[in-house]
C-alpha cells in the first residue's frame, strides 16, 4: 500500500511562471546558461547558480548557503509564493504527439525503505550524502522523484474530472513544449485520490534515484537530531511526480569506446565471434529490431551482431538485459572497461539521431568502435526492481524531463 500525502507548495506568481521555470542545470550549455541568467532574473537558474549575482564560481557550503539566500530573495519579491492549503497538483507536459499527466505529491521515506518504492540502479555513497547536506541546509525540494505506477481505473477517473476544470498555470516554453498545472485542493478531492493510491502495491523509481537516496539519509539524520520526532515531519517525506507506465517513454544510451584494448581489428572481430554472429552491413546504418542483437561500428563500416543463445547463460531478470550482456560479452572480457561509471574510456550518448553522431565521433577519431541496442521495456525495468537487482549504468534515458521550480516542497 503506497502512501502519499499533499503539501503547501512554494509556485511562481502565474504572471511570472514561464520566466521561472527551468530546464535541469545539466542541460545547458555555458552559453545559454550565461545568456539565461543575463536575460532573464525571474528564472530559477538563478537559484542554483547564485555565484552569478556576484560573478563568482562557488562551491560547497558557501554555495549551499546563497542558494538558500536567492530562494528567500524570491519568496520576498513575490516571485514565489506559498499555497494556503496542502494540495496535490497535476502536471501535464505536452511534447510533439507526446503527452504525459502525473501528479506532484509527498511520497514516504518509510516506502522507501520498506521497498514499495523499488529501485532498479546503484546510488555513490558521496552523492548521496553531498545532496542530503544540500537539502539540509537550503531547506526545500525543487527536484522531484520522476516514478511510475500500474494504470488504475480509479485514479484516472479522478484526474480526468479534474483536468477538464480550467488550469492554474498554462504556457508554452521556447522548446515548444506546453505546460499545464492544476492544483487540487478540495479536501474531499484530495482524500479521494490518497485513498485511491493506497491501492497501489508498488511505485518504480525512473528517474532520481540519487534525489530519493538523499532525502532517506536527509530523514535518517533528521530524526537522530530531533528528540521529539514523530513521523509526521517534513523531512520524512520527499517531493515526486507520478505517472502510469503507459505515460513513460524509454529510450537507450549508445556506448563508445576510445580504443579496441590493444588487439587489432581482426583480432577484436575474432573475439566477438564466440558470443555473437557477425554480419557487416559496410556504411549503412543499422539500428537493432530485437532484443539480443546489436549494432557496432567499426573502422568505418557497420556490423550486426546476433547473441548465440546456447553460448550466453541466462540466469536471471539481470543477465537478460542487453547492456548487462554487452557488458558481460564486450566491455568486460574484450575491452577490459570493469567500471562502467568512472572509467574513461568509454562514453554513453542517446538520441533520436545518436547512431549518426556516434558514426561521425568515431570517423574523427575521438573512439575506435560504438554499440546501439534496443531501448529496456518498462517490462524490464519492473522485473529488475522486483527482482532487487540492479542494473548498469546508462541502460535507460527517460521522458518526461520535468521543469524545475513549477513547485517546491519546503523541508
Amino acid at each position: 500500500m503506497a502512501l502519499i500525502k499533499p503539501f503547501r507548495a512554494i509556485r511562481p506568481a502565474c504572471d511570472k511562471v514561464a520566466f521561472v521555470a527551468s530546464r535541469s542545470y545539466e542541460e545547458y550549455n555555458q552559453d545559454e546558461l550565461n545568456a539565461v541568467l543575463r536575460y532573464n532574473p525571474f528564472s530559477f537558474l538563478h537559484i542554483i547558480n547564485p555565484g552569478f549575482k556576484f560573478s563568482k564560481s562557488v562551491t560547497g557550503q558557501e554555495r549551499f548557503k546563497l542558494v538558500k539566500n536567492r530562494y528567500l530573495e524570491f519568496l520576498e519579491d513575490g516571485i514565489f509564493l506559498k499555497d494556503e492549503e496542502p494540495s496535490f497538483y497535476l502536471y501535464e507536459i505536452g511534447m510533439g504527439d507526446f503527452k504525459t499527466l502525473g501528479l506532484f505529491c509527498a511520497t514516504s521515506v518509510e516506502d522507501y525503505r520498506n521497498d514499495v518504492i523499488k529501485k532498479h540502479e546503484d546510488t555513490i555513497l558521496k552523492r548521496e550524502k553531498l545532496f542530503a547536506e544540500y537539502l539540509q541546509t537550503v531547506g526545500f525540494n525543487a527536484e522531484p522523484v520522476l516514478m511510475t505506477y500500474q494504470q488504475d481505473e480509479t485514479i484516472s477517473k479522478v484526474i480526468d474530472n479534474e483536468v477538464s476544470k480550467e488550469p492554474e498555470y498554462d504556457f508554452t516554453t521556447t522548446d515548444k513544449i506546453r505546460h499545464r498545472l492544476w492544483r487540487v485542493y478540495d479536501e474531499k478531492t484530495v482524500n479521494h485520490i490518497k485513498k485511491a493510491f493506497e491501492g497501489i502495491d508498488s511505485f518504480y523509481i525512473a528517474d532520481g534515484h540519487h534525489r530519493s537516496a538523499s532525502s532517506n539519509l536527509l530523514a535518517e539524520n533528521s530524526e537522530k537530531a530531533n528528540s521529539k520526532h514523530s513521523g509526521g515531519e517534513a523531512y520524512n517525506f520527499f517531493m515526486s511526480y507520478l505517472i502510469p507506465e503507459s505515460e513513460i517513454k524509454i529510450f537507450e544510451f549508445n556506448r563508445m569506446v576510445k580504443d579496441l584494448n590493444g588487439l587489432s581489428k581482426k583480432e577484436f572481430l575474432v573475439r566477438l565471434d564466440t558470443h555473437f554472429r557477425i554480419e557487416k552491413r559496410d556504411d549503412d546504418v543499422y539500428k537493432p529490431s530485437k532484443k539480443h542483437h546489436f549494432s557496432m561500428y567499426l573502422d568505418g563500416d557497420f556490423y550486426s551482431l546476433y547473441l548465440r543463445k546456447k553460448i550466453y547463460n541466462f540466469t536471471d531478470e539481470l543477465s537478460q538485459l542487453d547492456t548487462q550482456i554487452l557488458y558481460k560479452t564486450i566491455l568486460e572480457p574484450i575491452l577490459g572497461i570493469k567500471d562502467l561509471r568512472n572509467d574513461k574510456r568509454i562514453a554513453y550518448g542517446y538520441g533520436k539521431y545518436n547512431l549518426i553522431v556516434m558514426k561521425d565521433s568515431i570517423d574523427k577519431g575521438e573512439f575506435a568502435v560504438g554499440f546501439g541496442m534496443l531501448p529496456i521495456t518498462i517490462d524490464e525495468i519492473k522485473a529488475i526492481a522486483d527482482a532487487g537487482l540492479v542494473m548498469p549504468p546508462k541502460s535507460t534515458y527517460i521522458e518526461p524531463k520535468l521543469r524545475s521550480g513549477l513547485t517546491i516542497y519546503e523541508l
